[in-house]
């Protein structure tokens, strides 16, 4: 009978072992959560805090601004392509000094911060948090992971699994290129990883088990967790035991060492498995073994290699000849295109121009330059309309050498007619309209594959008389991603062209979006109706009595452009930046600039009847005779407009910033100032009803000023400026806030 109660006590003190460990392994995971996250805060913040510095810097600091640092430009370009981040300002992008070095510091300290931590992890198994709170990372047989160890635990089995299976279910699921549903997925896949750790016995993640370590509590230094067959050694003052487990985690044997069987603490256990490793096989004794086969083998390979060599030379040998006698037919039929066209017959025209045609067929690459410099030499107007032809047909690889010599004839046109020589001058006008109408082919017939040419200060201005007569016109075609910069384009027709476009993957608002830079180029006249504009660059660019109407220009930039006398009649301005702009006399009725930015804008005389500039910053701006007619400017910043001799009938001024702002011999009737500041604002002869007062009489009625008056009710007039006594009474009749008032 003492057997079986011999193996009941054992029985019980290996599920008491079980249970104690089980219930250890539990008491770690919410301290293994909160060490985490506090590891991801530290990583984050030493990114986070530099950052921001930066970028208040940006935004305050009045120095002298310098590139943005090389490193943190090609960072911040890798980060847009992998996120599908859209960056408006990428290689000319200026900043203050202190903003690259707190940018830099962005940069650096994650990188510092993340090595260090990681570097603790190895060498002593705990971060700082994972310090501050007793846990501890153990390998196998509970030393330190070690550096490799601990890398791939945390690169590869943490974030580079949970991020690339949540990067790729985003990119080609149709989720694309919603942030927030990336941010989502990588949240939901590391919740998983970590989850991992509630379907083991031992309480190990998946990071866990891929890079074989362990978690275990600060003070101890081996694994705590049960499953392996082997001993659990254990040793205090008077003894020390050994428990030899099964795989069931349950105590099969009971040794003490000093012979003595008592009753004393566990104070460390350390496991010794019994399996027995299998000798592994070597290559060497192999051959030995078996060395008829051996020899064989060899044999076939050296057979097979020698072979092999001779084939692949003949075939090389024979290939590099073929190439060369196709190469020297190619030479030989070009150099005899060239002798035809080198030939001064004047009966030799029509043979010319074939050869010129035929040379714009010959897949040779001395073709296109050859062309070009032809068309730069010809004399003969018939033979430079032919070499336009031939240059069409090469395609958008044309479009550069084209545009360059475009920029030379410029030149050379100046330099003539500045000397007078008016012979040359016309042959280099009709070499340059010969450049002018190959471009604007090339643009149609390839339509949607010109993307990222470079036009950038080309002539293509419109000639509206003489024999070299030409007008630009590339309606209803793609011309995003176009480099237009500093170009010529004055008097073009682009009606409902595409400025703007998806890039290769095929959604807005990512990085590889076709946007075209339009910035500096003449645009004088030009027709822009319905063209599609959204986020394009129009930075300085002369827009002057050009027809815009009905045009998408939002999130576009148009600093400093000049719009005056233009009509964007209808036209989408939203969030556009327009500092700077100038806009006299132009026609914005029902235009809608929501979000706007027009500090500093000259709106004098503009027309803007029934616009939209809800929440736009027109602060230091200047209307000085403008319509605002019916235009809604709620919740608009106006800080030091000038409004002088401005029409305000019915224009909406809730909650407007009014501070400082000029209202001289301004027309407020029916406008609404309900809510508005208007502390410093100047209403030297404005008027706040529709007309004088008539006498009445049977005929004439007076006109009711309750109903043609403004609304002011409520607003208060206090430190308004420049305030006579009629404005002092209408405000006071009316519900208007003023120290005079009864």
């Amino acid at each position: 009978m003492a057997v079986p109660t011999t193996n009941r006590q054992k029985n019980n003190k290996g599920s008491r072992l079980f249970l104690l460990q089980l219930n250890k392994a539990l008491s770690l995971v919410p301290r293994r959560c909160a060490a985490f996250v506090v590891e991801v805060s530290l990583v984050a913040v030493s990114a986070w805090v530099p950052y921001n510095l930066g970028l208040s810097a940006k935004e305050h600091l009045k120095t002298e601004l310098v590139p943005l640092n090389p490193v943190v430009a090609s960072t911040q370009e890798a980060i847009a392509k992998t996120l599908a981040l859209p960056i408006r300002e990428q290689l000319n992008q200026k900043v203050p000094p202190l903003t690259n070095l707190f940018w830099c510091g962005a940069l650096v300290l994650p990188v510092v911060m993340g090595g260090w931590q990681l570097y603790l992890l190895a060498k002593i198994g705990q971060t700082t948090p994972k310090a501050w709170l007793g846990i501890r990372v153990v390998g196998p047989s509970g030393e330190p992971p070690g550096l490799v160890r601990a890398a791939f635990r945390e690169g590869v089995g943490r974030w580079g699994l949970s991020g690339g299976v949540a990067y790729i279910l985003w990119r080609y699921t149709g989720a694309f290129p919603d942030l927030g549903i990336l941010l989502t997925l990588g949240g939901l896949m590391l919740l998983a990883e970590s989850a991992s750790l509630l379907l083991k016995s031992r309480r190990r993640t998946l990071h866990d088990q891929l890079a074989g370590t362990y978690v275990v509590d600060g003070a101890q230094t081996l694994p705590n967790y049960p499953g392996d067959v082997g001993k659990w050694q254990s040793s205090s003052r008077h003894q020390s035991v050994t428990l030899e487990v099964d795989s069931n985690g349950s105590v099969v044997a009971e040794e003490p060492t000093n012979g003595h069987k008592q009753n004393r603490p566990v104070t460390t256990i350390v496991l010794t498995s019994k399996q027995s490793q299998r000798r592994t096989q070597n290559l060497w004794i192999w051959m030995r073994q078996h060395p008829g086969t051996t020899l064989l083998l060899v044999a076939l390979g050296g057979m097979g290699s020698v072979l092999g060599t001779f084939v692949g030379t003949q075939i090389y040998i024979q290939s590099q000849e073929n190439r060369r006698e196709f190469k020297q037919q190619e030479d030989e039929v070009f150099l005899a295109l060239v002798n035809q066209l080198g030939s001064t017959s004047q009966t030799a025209t029509e043979q010319r121009q074939g050869a010129i045609l035929a040379l714009a067929r010959l897949e040779d690459s001395r073709a296109l330059p050859y062309l070009i410099d032809l068309l730069g030499q010809e004399k003969d107007p018939n033979l430079i309309d032919t070499i336009q032809q031939a240059l069409v047909s090469q395609g958008s690889a044309a479009l550069s050498p084209l545009s360059k010599l475009n920029q030379s004839l410029q030149n050379d046109q100046k330099v003539l007619k500045e000397r007078g020589a008016t012979k040359e001058q016309q042959l280099v006008v009709l070499r340059q309209r010969a450049t002018k109408r190959a471009i604007a082919k090339i643009l149609t017939i390839y339509n949607g594959k010109t993307h990222n040419a470079n036009l950038s200060r080309t002539n293509l201005s419109q000639v509206s008389s003489g024999s070299t007569s030409f007008t630009l016109v590339l309606d209803n075609l793609d011309l995003s991603g176009i480099n237009f910069r500093s170009a010529n384009l004055l008097g073009a027709s682009l009606r409902s062209a595409r400025f703007y476009g998806a890039g290769e993957d095929k959604h807005f608002g990512t990085f590889d979006d076709s946007i075209a830079d339009l910035s500096g180029a003449e645009l004088q006249e030009a027709d822009l109706t319905g063209a599609i504009l959204n986020n394009a660059l129009l930075n300085r660019t002369s827009l002057i009595r050009a027809t815009l109407n009905q045009v998408n220009l939002s999130d576009s930039s148009l600093v400093g452009a000049n719009l005056s006398s233009a009509k964007l009649i209808g036209a989408d301005l939203r969030q556009a930046a327009l500092e700077n702009a100038s806009l006299t006399g132009a026609d914005l009725g029902e235009a809608k600039l929501d979000l706007s930015n027009l500090h500093g804008a000259s709106l004098g005389e503009v027309s803007a009847v029934g616009a939209q500039f809800p929440f736009a910053d027109l602060s230091q701006s200047n209307w000085q005779g403008a319509d605002l007619s019916e235009a809604n400017l709620s919740d608009a910043n106006l800080r030091g407009a000038d409004l002088s001799s401005t029409k305000l009938v019915g224009t909406n001024l809730n909650n407007t910033q009014l501070q400082n702002a000029k209202f001289k011999d301004s027309n407020l009737s029916m406008a609404d100032l309900e809510g508005s500041n208007l502390a410093g604002a100047d209403f030297q002869g404005a008027s706040f009803t529709a007309a004088t007062p008539i006498k009445s009489n049977e005929f004439i009625e007076a006109p009711n000023t309750a109903i043609s008056g403004a609304r002011i009710k409520g607003v208060n007039f206090a430190k308004a400026i420049n305030l006579d006594a009629n404005q002092i009474k209408y405000i006071c009749t009316h519900g208007g806030r003023h120290p005079r008032c009864p």
